[in-house]
């Protein structure tokens, strides 16, 4: 499927700029654009656990942009990386997986990934870097390891502070980033999008392209948001995140949760919305009040749409208007399977809710955000009279169905 001769290169670069953050070898691109050969566009991720949420879905949109105009995404499988473990943000070293719990982590990184990436095998290849690295020479490593010197990995700042805190760095993390710059060698990559936190191992793979007569890839960092929160990026272990697996009702409840003072930049980052709506919707979330209720519906009904369809999206909505407006309790909700004979409230909620931490548990228990079937619970040591059937609610917007070991879930179904 050759790229669309209607789009010129500067089109594409105006429609990426949206979501883009910088580029390096943009004048390579808009030269590679122009050629008329599909592009061949790196998307690497190690196999760690794959809870991919909106922040990331940035990188997959503009790569799903360019395979509509025939261009090809190859999605790479870290599975001999993810046994060393990305140093990337790390102050210790990551433990090593087992290869079945790659495997595994690989099938859920790819249904993941291609509830936004085309499918289509003209338009996505699906390779793995021990396609090369399990039949590489110890000489042949040796030899891509001496075209990079000790002091350009050690130039990398989270390297420096594990130092400076008197933490170790092992050989192997130092070795990581010209492993994954030589996988933009193995693929003869011609364009990468990756959250800037992987800027450093893809300018690596730049520099060794360069070395072995490639024309280097470009290299594409995509905007990144603060969380629901107004906070830090979105991250599960924070909470603040949308993730890419949250049904309908899901992300639109996690998305009204947003800051009002967010709604023109998720709508920008996160919709395809003409700019005029957005700035419809910014201006009113700055206003508050209702009409920024309301912005922030419009906005959770579009990113819904966009990974579910219009009438999934427009039933999310009324069933939150529903819940909220008219203090309904949803008519489904999730089981919380709780194996323990006399839970304490903080080990139901945790039960229902193992993103939380702790000390998030308790807190929650503690202003009132807890309930069971309706009655208030802030004692997270109390241990409550509880049978399967029961409804638990854990904030605003979070209800589960009690499943306690051994009970039947007939056995008390509260009246609504």
């Amino acid at each position: 499927m050759p790229p669309s001769p209607a789009t010129t290169p500067d089109e594409v670069l105006a429609h990426l700029s949206r979501t883009t953050d910088q580029v390096f070898g943009r004048d390579d691109l808009r030269s590679r654009l122009g050629s008329g050969r599909p592009l061949r566009i790196k998307f690497g991720v190690d196999c760690t656990a794959p809870d991919l949420h909106l922040g990331h879905a940035v990188n997959l949109w503009m790569m799903r942009y360019l395979q509509d105009l025939g261009h090809v995404v190859v999605f790479l499988l870290g599975d001999t990386t993810t046994r060393i473990g990305d140093p990337t943000g790390r102050s210790a070293t990551r433990p090593v997986l087992t290869p079945a719990e790659i495997d595994a982590n690989a099938r859920a990184f790819l249904d993941q990934a291609t509830l936004v990436l085309r499918d289509d095998p003209e338009v996505l290849e699906v390779r793995r870097n021990s396609e090369w690295y399990d039949r590489m020479a110890i000489t042949e490593l040796l030899g891509e390891l001496s075209l990079v010197t000790l002091h350009q990995l050690m130039a990398r700042d989270m390297f420096q502070k594990r130092v400076r805190d008197g933490r170790e760095v092992a050989v192997h993390e130092l070795v990581y980033p010209v492993l994954q710059g030589f996988d933009s060698v193995a693929l003869e990559s011609d364009l990468t999008i990756v959250g800037s936190d992987q800027l450093f191992n893809e300018a690596m793979g730049r520099e060794l392209q360069a070395r072995h007569g490639q024309l280097p890839q470009t290299v594409v960092t995509s905007t990144i948001t603060p969380g629901l929160d107004g906070g830090p990026k979105q991250s599960k272990s924070l909470g603040n995140y949308v993730g890419l697996a949250h049904d309908p009702a899901e992300k639109l409840g996690r998305l009204m949760t947003l800051d009002d003072d967010l709604i023109g930049t998720w709508a920008t980052v996160y919709t395809d919305l003409p700019q005029e709506v957005v700035a419809d919707l910014a201006a009113r979330g700055a206003a508050g009040g209702p009409g920024a209720r309301d912005a922030k519906l419009d906005l959770a009904e579009s990113v819904v749409a966009r990974y579910h369809g219009a009438s999934a999206a427009a039933d999310a909505r009324a069933a939150f208007l529903d819940v909220f407006s008219r203090r309904h309790v949803p008519g489904s909700m999730p089981d919380a399977s709780v194996a323990l004979p006399r839970p304490t409230v903080a080990e139901l909620v945790s039960a229902a809710r193992p993103e939380l931490t702790g000390s998030a548990v308790r807190r929650l228990v503690a202003q009132g955000g807890v309930r069971i079937n309706g009655a208030p619970h802030r004692d997270p040591q109390a241990r409550p009279e509880v049978a399967t059937g029961d409804v638990l609610q854990t904030g605003r917007r979070r209800w589960f169905r009690l499943r306690l070991a051994g009970g039947d879930v007939t056995s008390r179904r509260p009246s609504r």
